[in-house]
């Protein structure tokens, strides 16, 4: 990385909610306790399809501890979970969508009580046919929730002329969040006759829509405050509003305080997943390796309601032909409704599913004109000045070209036909893969893309901060006490960020998008610049007024001129003195981007973030196990304002990228989910969590917070490209599925045998 200027930006800052969380202190949703609160569990549909004719209570109504249940009768205000439609109800009135869906809601005085009472109750319900074949689905368009196309040039001219054409069928599965803590929410009613929520989420105004929906409530009547939240990845994006609005309902009903908390097998079985997906690639390109046309029909199933599939598809369509410069693209998307768990945001957000088979496809497009794979890539990857599959022009802050000669290097990848298996029965390779991601919503959620910020300094120098993004592990807060603190040269010890409440900072759009530094940074810098100048000003003055000479300098919490040396607590008093107005607010707006829907072209994102991956991986040809042994990664993400953490970040999605590649396999049979638990879906350990070598390539982007873009998403995407790859340049096996299950390893290996 560069060589860094700054006191407080670049610097590896420990987490400022470090000492809570390793201490204990950390007060999660189900710790909070309020006076006669009461517990809210769910009932839920026996089947994927279903008409509910009633609710019978009459096995639970005489206990002790029961209190009541309640239904889609009860509903204050509309029966209708807005999220980008409103057709996902709160409760169920008349036809039940999927295995799980919520019908009704149990409250009871204790909460194991509430567990063993839903049990008892029935619910009377028709059994009715259902589809789980996306397929089948899209046979009738009312069952399409959205489709996209891009197109660029003549792909299906252009693709008859070019010398070497590939083309291949993939297929990836879901994936499940698998954050520590699991949904929870707490409702409490007020005698003003306000409602407050309480909730492990990452967009609380998600939640005041909601909860305003349910019960008719104007938003100046709703709070939703944030409690420290154990995990997200997109899986508390969305949903935490249905778990939200459930508590609000029974706490107004009720008129006591009600939480609401899943278990694992209920958040496996009710929560969003990551859609799997159906693909169709073609690329082709001309004798001298060049890609000319690339066609993909990309389909995603959304299951029972649309939620947030439109965005995911959208994001997915877009980077659906790879960072690559290529003339003519086409590009069909789908998302479809199955009888199946709702899909929706998950960290990457419809990317990795098509990143998997446009970067497998490369590889065999490489291999088919005979090229090394990241030569290949190099001859035809986007530079400055290129133009994507929407014919964006990219005019900065793009470093892909030193990103893949850094993981070519650091992996020693030319001599990768030596390397050695650990026994006679494996076979070890090394694969590839790339990726760019459009931070922030794009074009298709550009309304969201705003943030505010309310910085207020106080006269002893401590400073609290509001904004409406919210932190959920990643170390959001950190890096923008950073940013804050670089702005007005304050100790990062004398920052503080309020708890996200709903009634106290601004709606900035959700905390999803690998956008948190970019937007809510940015409306820190613009709340900063005011007080900044009056800081400054100030300490200059005094510096003066002491006897100093020549430029001010202000590092680390102090400014000084000369030998003279005045503290950023002892400036802020004077500020004070001199009556001058020491808290603003902050607003930032994206830059437009222009886009036509119709043909996806135009500016889909303000600006890339980019990665480049290269697995060290073994298959035992005896068993088909997969041993990812070391990954080799590089980003550019602009400035890095927290080194370590970014490292934090870069190694989990990496991991997790992995997970989902190798070991996560949800299976779903007949409609109803068959393993909805730790035990039977396998994730990724610290045992199985292979070797890191990851490096930071700056790319500074003019318009970011210190030159800064996004990441939290980007490292997780191209993963399981770089996986397939080094498994078939080991085994020669042709991978065409995710997960790669060793069953179905074993299956290709015991097939290319027989060939030979």
């Amino acid at each position: 990385m560069s060589k860094n200027k700054y006191s407080f930006v670049g610097r590896d800052i420990e987490r400022v909610d470090a000492d809570v969380k390793l201490l204990g202190k950390a007060v999660y949703g189900d710790d909070l306790s309020f006076a006669d609160m009461l517990y809210g569990v769910m009932i839920r549909s026996p089947y994927p399809r279903a008409r509910i004719k009633s609710i019978d209570i009459s096995a639970v109504e005489d206990d002790k501890d029961f209190v009541r249940v309640i239904t889609a009768s009860d509903i204050l205000g509309k029966n209708g979970w807005p999220v980008l439609d409103d057709t996902y109800p709160f409760l169920v009135s008349d036809i039940a969508e999927f295995h799980s869906q919520p019908v009704a809601i149990l409250v009871a005085k204790n909460n194991f009580k509430a567990r063993e009472l839903a049990k008892k109750v029935n619910v009377v319900c028709d059994k009715l046919d259902f589809n789980d074949d996306i397929f089948e689905s899209m046979k009738d368009k009312k069952n399409i929730f959205s489709n996209f196309v891009v197109k660029k040039g003549n792909a299906l001219e252009e693709i008859k002329k070019c010398e070497y054409v590939v083309e291949k069928e993939f297929h990836t599965n879901y994936q499940v969040h698998s954050y520590l803590e699991p949904q929870v929410a707490t409702g409490v009613f007020s005698d003003d006759g306000t409602i407050t929520v309480y909730s492990s989420t990452q967009c609380p105004f998600y939640i005041l829509d909601a909860v305003c929906a349910v019960t008719g409530f104007t938003a100046n009547k709703v709070r939703i405050i944030q409690t420290v939240t154990g995990g997200g990845f997109g899986g508390k994006e969305d949903v935490p509003a249905l778990v939200g609005a459930h508590a609000a309902l029974a706490s107004y009903i009720t008129r006591k305080p009600v939480r609401i908390c899943y278990d694992r097998a209920e958040d496996f079985r009710a929560m969003s997943k990551r859609h799997p997906s159906y693909s169709k690639v073609v690329y082709g390109a001309d004798k001298n390796g060049r890609i000319k046309a690339c066609i993909v029909k990309y389909i995603l199933d959304g299951g029972a309601y649309s939620t947030l599939s439109p965005l995911v598809l959208w994001r997915g369509t877009i980077h659906a032909a790879g960072p690559y410069d290529i003339d003519n693209v086409l590009i069909e998307s789908y998302a479809v409704k199955t009888n199946k768990v709702p899909c929706g945001a998950f960290r990457g957000f419809g990317q990795p599913q098509i990143s998997f088979s446009t970067e497998s496809l490369i590889d065999d497009l490489a291999e088919k004109i005979g090229m090394d794979p990241l030569d290949f890539r190099l001859k035809n990857i986007l530079k400055k000045n290129s133009l994507t599959a929407t014919s964006q022009k990219i005019t900065e802050s793009i470093g892909l070209s030193d990103l893949i000669k850094t993981v070519r290097k650091n992996s020693n990848w030319y001599n990768r036909k030596n390397l050695t298996p650990s026994s006679p029965n494996k076979k070890r390779g090394l694969g590839c893969s790339i990726a760019y991601y459009g931070v922030g919503l794009g074009a298709k959620g550009k309304l969201l893309d705003r943030a505010g910020a309310y910085l207020n300094v106080y006269k002893d120098g401590s400073v609290c901060i509001n904004i409406g993004n919210t932190e959920m592990g990643q170390g959001a807060f950190t890096v923008l006490s950073q940013i804050a603190s670089e702005m007005i040269n304050c100790p990062i010890k004398n920052i503080r960020f309020a708890e996200v409440d709903t009634s106290k900072v601004p709606d900035s759009g959700p905390t999803v998008a690998s956008r948190t530094t970019l937007m809510s940074g940015n409306a820190i810098i613009e709340a900063a610049k005011p007080i900044r100048k009056n800081i400054f000003k100030t300490a200059y003055d005094m510096l003066k007024l002491s006897g100093g000479k020549g430029i001010m300098i202000a590092s680390d919490g102090l400014f000084s001129m000369g030998d003279k040396v005045v503290k950023f607590n002892d400036v802020i008093k004077e500020c004070f003195n001199k009556r001058m107005k020491m808290s603003e607010q902050g607003w930032y707006v994206s830059p437009d981007t222009s886009f036509n829907i119709e043909n996806g072209q135009g500016e889909a994102y303000i600006v890339y973030s980019y990665a480049a991956n290269i697995a060290d991986v073994e298959i035992d040809t005896e068993t088909g196990v997969i041993d990812v042994k070391k990954i080799y990664s590089a980003f550019d993400v602009g400035r890095v304002v927290n080194p370590s953490l970014a490292m934090g970040q870069a190694q989990g999605g990496v991991l997790q990228g992995m997970s989902w590649a190798v070991y996560e396999n949800l299976v779903i049979n007949d409609g109803v989910m068959k393993n909805p638990g730790f035990t039977d879906y396998i994730v990724a350990t610290s045992l199985d969590m292979p070797d890191y070598d990851i490096e930071f390539v700056e790319k500074y982007y003019s318009n970011g917070p210190y030159k800064a873009k996004g990441l939290g998403e980007l490292p997780l995407i191209a993963v399981s490209g770089a996986v397939r790859n080094a498994v078939k340049n080991a085994a020669g096996i042709d991978i065409t599925y995710l997960p790669l299950l060793p069953e179905k390893n074993l299956k290709l290996i015991k097939l290319r045998n027989n060939n030979r």
